[in-house]
């Protein structure tokens, strides 16, 4: 039996839980996050439902206790490359790439942003607005200190190789252009997935009409430009202009068909973006076009029922391959049938796209390195003989979060916890 040690890979409010539960338990924890940052897309949204709590504030003390545990190895910028090995026993490798700025060094001053001269898009606010070449995701991002594209880097490229910008604006030496990517190894007694899910490719659907015409969003999109911390700073105006939307039409379950599945959130987060726009234009008329309202619980239907028609109208529609956006005007027209199947216009100044839930990429990938099995969607599967199994398909590796499938964060925190007690289990 190896010492008690744990890896957890992925940092969402799923992995950093059951880090901290397994810290405070004594056992060491290597916590595993590809991005520069952890706290997950949760760190994401302006505020969480059903009680519309500050996210921001929700997270960050889990942050700040995560990054500050003396049990937890918190590696960002890392991947898992190779585990062997059983319960008890596996022999992980990692890979670590160059952050080129020290984690001890840099006090998160920003002093190195404005002088560089490369701008490229930054996917982590969805690519609403550029980010430089050496940069953090957003502000508030924890740990506070930024990280450098190398393939946009003009010296590190080899570009333009006299370009040191960044290095001279830090007054603490805190920047290493010759920072290399390592290999880690480590050796632990089990591991806990917890990766999270990824949100369907809305411009494989042309019906919709995003990507030709700015004023259709897609929901993280819409997340973040209502939040504080995003790329607008909340000021709800449409994409390239300044124009703030009267109308606003929320298609619910966009790509369900596609997928086989409902994600069971999408209810939830719709109704709450309507009450968001409400909030900062009250004026604004908004719609929530539906086939289904899927809310799992009590506290969820009277959370749909305290805005259903206060600050959204709910329209049924009875098919979803005959709903079509198109461009109107300065506007868009959402095309739909009724449930008595006539033909219906409506036009908006926005559309928003509640889209489905969908397994990571890298899913795939860390099931042949591991093997553990996939469900038929793409998910990481759990034992089928057990009710409520947090247990892949190879003893010792657990499976916690939207991993498994699609859940909101409080299902997804209780899956951690149940993940924490099978492997309290291991090392008894």
């Amino acid at each position: 039996m190896s010492e008690e040690k744990v890896l957890i890979m992925g940092s969402g409010l799923p992995g950093m839980r059951a880090s901290l539960l397994l810290a405070n338990a004594g056992k060491t924890v290597y916590l595993v996050e590809k991005l520069s940052n952890i706290g997950g897309d949760a760190i994401k949204n302006e505020e969480s439902f059903p009680k519309l709590e500050c996210s921001t504030c929700m997270v960050a003390p889990t942050q700040q206790e995560v990054l500050h545990h003396p049990k937890i190895k918190t590696m960002t910028l890392c991947k898992v490359e190779k585990i062997t090995g059983k319960v008890g026993k596996f022999n992980v490798s990692i890979k670590k790439k160059a952050r080129f700025v020290s984690e001890t060094d840099c006090i998160g001053c920003d002093a190195c942003f404005p002088p560089c001269p490369v701008s490229i898009s930054n996917e982590w606010e969805e690519n609403l607005i550029d980010k430089k070449a050496i940069f953090v995701p957003c502000p508030g991002s924890l740990p506070n200190v930024p990280m450098i594209n190398t393939e946009h880097c003009l010296h590190i490229n080899g570009k333009k190789k006299e370009c040191k910008a960044c290095v001279e604006a830090c007054m603490f030496d805190a920047i290493n252009l010759d920072d290399k990517d390592e290999m880690i190894d480590v050796e632990v007694g089990a591991i806990i997935i917890a990766i999270g899910s990824e949100t369907y490719d809305v411009s494989t659907l042309s019906q919709f009409g995003y990507g030709n015409n700015p004023s259709v969003y897609t929901a993280m999109e819409f997340e973040r430009l209502f939040s504080s911390n995003g790329p607008t700073k909340g000021e709800l105006t449409l994409r390239k202009t300044e124009k703030e939307p009267k109308s606003v039409a929320i298609i619910h379950c966009v790509g369900r068909e596609e997928q086989g599945y409902c994600s069971g959130i999408c209810c939830m987060y719709s109704v709450k973006h309507a009450h968001f726009i409400k909030h900062k234009l009250p004026k604004t008329k908004i719609y929530n076009i539906h086939t289904d309202i899927c809310v799992a619980d009590k506290t969820y239907f009277n959370f749909v029922e305290n805005f259903r028609d206060k600050e959204t109208k709910l329209i049924y529609h009875s098919s979803m391959k005959d709903l079509k956006v198109e461009k109107n005007g300065n506007g868009l027209s959402v095309n739909y049938l009724s449930g008595l199947g006539a033909k219906e216009k409506l036009d908006v100044d926005m559309v928003i796209l509640a889209s489905a839930m969908v397994p990571g990429e890298e899913n795939k990938e860390i099931s042949e390195m591991i093997g553990i099995d996939l469900d038929n969607h793409g998910f990481f599967m759990t034992k089928k003989d057990m009710v409520g199994s947090v247990e892949s398909s190879k003893e010792g590796i657990f499976i916690a979060g939207c991993a498994e499938g699609p859940k909101d964060i409080q299902t997804s925190v209780i899956q951690a916890e149940a993940t924490v007690s099978g492997v309290m289990k291991i090392f008894e």
